[in-house]
């Protein structure tokens, strides 16, 4: 099974949150299914979110597409982002 996993910083949260519920139809589009949306327990503006993809090309196009970039500048993301890809199976077999 495939997952992407990506953290990264946010100035603020709230504002963060809104924009990402807005991207949700790329995502879907991308063939990703929303798993965990964390925060940092003690900043609550690193966040980390881990997908299940359906193809592992699709996702690449996703995470290298002009759109994310986009959308991550205006959700307020700080710096570069950690995006890894990665394969494996439930640990609850």
């Amino acid at each position: 099974m495939g997952y992407l996993l990506i953290r990264h910083e946010v100035n603020d949260f709230d504002h963060w949150k809104t924009a990402y519920n807005e991207h949700k139809g790329a995502r879907e589009k991308a063939g990703l299914r929303d798993l965990y949306l964390l925060q940092n327990k003690y900043n609550h503006n690193e966040v980390v979110i881990l997908f299940e993809t359906e193809n592992d090309h699709r996702a690449q196009d996703f995470i290298e597409s002009e759109d994310l970039k986009k959308a991550m500048e205006r959700a307020g993301v700080v710096g570069m982002p950690e995006i890894r890809m990665l394969e494996g199976e439930s640990a609850h077999v």
